[in-house]
């Protein structure tokens, strides 16, 4: 933790120079942002919560680009192949030759808690706000308690047991302990239901580019599912289902739309008529891939008359060898207006987990609907899967289909199913049963006596 001694009013100065960029449009007023001073104005405020959406989208896991999870964690499955060259860190993560002193085991450690910090920021300061509504100060401080909770998600999936961090004391910080994983999601659950009670179901920004509280409802939902908590899943996922404001999209070639009906939470682009960063990191024209491409065989293992495969997938070849790449984001470049977000929650996650939350309980007639309802959306007949065990298994199928290259969904199902040491080392060399976790960053681990390294490493 020792990156963190920013202080909140060295971290909103700073904040002051970097101004905003185009989640939603507000200008920073031109007096100089200091300390709490930023929590007694809503237009202040509110640029601090667009700085953290910011560095969400552009470092850390959630990045669209090539160190975060969608690349990073397709790579360490099996669902991509690396192209790069050998020296690159991403090489690293391809052929799980991860070290505690690999920069980009570092780098998004860091970058991660840095978020957490900045969202931890803005509840203290709203908290111990005197200017703002109380309106404001619950959607402000709802929204950092998803982003706290969404973060540590994403953290304790890759590293294991990790500090939850809660404060902006440095002095907490530096010595914080690794919590047991259990425990994390405890903090998670908790952090997410606060959310869930302070956010307003409208969306406090057009485009779906802010959380709102079917944002969290989506995110408690996978964490239940994670958790093995079935009927809370299954409540948390309808709970989003339900809601009028999301319309499911029949038609496949709209779904990674910015104004997809079944949307339930993006980032925009940093600049005007840019598009989603994934779009520029998986496209290519021509080959070998630049840097990477899907696997042959996740490829193969699509159904002919799956509609996913011919349209969220693009063949690339020159006469002797064929190439594949994702091809759910389509435009990578400039468009003058843009047409692609990056997506992070979309209702097809949601009935996946409704799905197999309501099998793993017995309530196998509703589980089948809800799987239908997304192999519908890709033109394939209804599951022929009936017993508890068989629509487990289809529903862990279809889940490969629909969310590939998608923040890590494929990663994290093998690992929260127990199967990555039996499906990974098929295909990845050299892959160990301590693989499961990233190391420690040597560099946290000199700094902070309180941290423990990872077995294996």
């Amino acid at each position: 933790m020792k990156n963190f001694k920013i202080t909140v009013l060295s971290l909103f100065v700073l904040l002051s120079l970097m101004g905003c960029d185009s989640f939603v449009d507000v200008e920073t007023p031109n007096s100089q942002l200091t300390g709490l001073t930023v929590f007694e104005d809503r237009t202040t405020a509110n640029a601090a919560l667009i700085d953290i959406y910011s560095k969400l989208r552009d470092t850390g896991l959630l990045n669209g680009l090539t160190t975060g999870s969608a690349v990073g964690m397709g790579l360490y499955a099996d669902e991509l192949t690396y192209y790069g060259t050998t020296d690159d860190n991403i090489s690293f993560i391809f052929n799980n030759t991860l070290l505690p002193t690999t920069s980009i085991v570092s780098q998004l450690w860091n970058e991660s808690y840095q978020q957490i910090y900045c969202a931890n920021a803005v509840i203290y300061g709203c908290q111990n706000s005197t200017g703002l509504s109380t309106s404001d100060k619950n959607q402000f401080i709802g929204e950092a308690l998803f982003v706290r909770a969404l973060v540590h998600s994403y953290l304790t999936n890759l590293y294991g047991d990790v500090p939850y961090i809660t404060t902006t004391d440095y002095e907490v910080n530096r010595l914080a302990t690794r919590m047991p994983t259990s425990e994390v999601y405890n903090n998670i659950i908790a952090d997410l239901q606060q959310a869930i009670a302070l956010l307003p179901e409208a969306y406090f920004a057009p485009e779906r580019v802010r959380p709102n509280r079917s944002t969290a409802s989506a995110l408690l939902a996978r964490v239940y599912l994670y958790n093995g908590n079935w009927a809370e899943a299954s409540n948390a996922a309808s709970a989003v289902l339900n809601n009028a404001e999301y319309v499911w999209e029949t038609d496949i070639d709209k779904i990674f739309l910015k104004d997809c009906t079944a949307t339930i939470w993006q980032f925009s682009p940093k600049l005007s008529g840019n598009n989603a960063d994934e779009g520029s990191v998986f496209v290519f024209q021509t080959g070998p891939p630049p840097f990477v491409g899907l696997r042959a065989e996740l490829y193969s293992s699509f159904a002919n008359d799956d509609l996913r495969k011919s349209h969220w997938i693009a063949t690339v070849t020159d006469g002797s060898n064929t190439w594949y790449h994702a091809n759910k984001y389509k435009q990578n470049t400039n468009t003058g207006t843009s047409v692609e977000y990056s997506i992070v929650f979309r209702l097809a996650e949601q009935y996946l987990i409704r799905a197999e939350a309501r099998a793993r309980q017995g309530e196998l007639s509703n589980a089948k609907q809800d799987l239908d309802m997304v192999r519908s959306l890709a033109g394939l007949p209804n599951t022929t899967a009936n017993t508890e065990a068989e629509i487990i298994e289809a529903v862990q199928q279809e889940r490969r289909y629909e969310l590939f290259t998608e923040y890590g969904h494929r990663f994290f199902d093998l690992k929260r199913n127990g199967a990555l040491n039996t499906v990974l080392p098929i295909v990845k060399l050299g892959w160990n049963s301590t693989d499961v976790h990233w190391p420690i960053p040597e560099t946290e681990l000199l700094a902070n006596p309180n941290l423990t390294q990872n077995p294996g490493y």
